[in-house]
């Protein structure tokens, strides 16, 4: 958390509505338990303990900076491994949905651990600008080796590099990646294809954020959060 800003619970539920159409409308399934009701999560016991500790399921972020519509994030993680229980864990690999709104960004960050491949599935373009970027959280000024779909190519550093629907990239370990959405053209379906996924741990952002908001209960949860799950009895 960061900052003190809240995010209202009726924004994050109107964003999962917003992103299940979104899906819905490129035809992508999602597993049942992204359609289970907040009531319905106080009767799941402990053989779905994974969706727990992996984090899977909803994910609405406006990195604890309270201005969502600017800067901010809706993701569905439908399957993780884990790198603190790999025995009772040992997928190495992720999958994620994400959704921006048209005229959104997300912040400039790299990942230590993960490589992850980010797909347009539909919808609008996205631009990712790309930086090199040191242990010590430094952007470098160095030409950027990008993996576009099977080509390489070499760009400076700061390139925004388009992906149009269908189009992915490549995201290596300390490069510095963010998300630009165009002003018209409506919200971005993008799917993320990783290693395992570690939000509390594997991200580091360029200027200092949180990473989960803040949320201010102003009407009942449509979807529980992947961090508001209740312990099984």
């Amino acid at each position: 958390m960061f900052g003190g800003n809240n995010m209202k619970r009726s924004r994050i539920n109107q964003v999962i509505k917003d992103m299940e159409q979104l899906i819905n409308e490129h035809r992508f399934e999602i597993p049942p338990f992204a359609k289970w009701t907040a009531e319905e999560w106080n009767s799941i016991g402990h053989e779905y303990d994974e969706i727990r500790d992996n984090k899977l399921g909803w994910d609405i972020t406006d990195y604890g900076l309270g201005k969502f519509d600017e800067v901010g994030f809706a993701l569905l993680t439908i399957r993780n491994g884990n790198q603190k229980m790999p025995e009772k864990y040992p997928k190495t690999y992720a999958e994620k949905l994400l959704m921006l709104y048209e005229g959104q960004t997300a912040p400039l960050h790299y990942h230590v651990s993960k490589m992850e491949d980010i797909i347009n599935r539909g919808g609008n373009d996205i631009y990712i600008t790309v930086y090199n970027g040191t242990k010590d959280m430094e952007k470098l000024d160095t030409d950027v080796v990008v993996y576009k779909d099977g080509k390489k190519e070499i760009v400076p550093a700061g390139t925004k590099v388009l992906l149009t629907p269908g189009e992915s990239i490549t995201i290596t370990p300390y490069m510095f990646h963010d998300f630009v959405v165009p002003e018209t053209g409506g919200s971005v379906l993008l799917g993320e294809v990783s290693m395992c996924n570690d939000d509390d741990n594997d991200n580091f952002f360029y200027e200092r954020m949180g990473r989960f908001p803040t949320i201010e209960e102003d009407e009942p949860a449509y979807r529980l959060l992947c961090t508001e799950y209740p312990d099984a009895e």
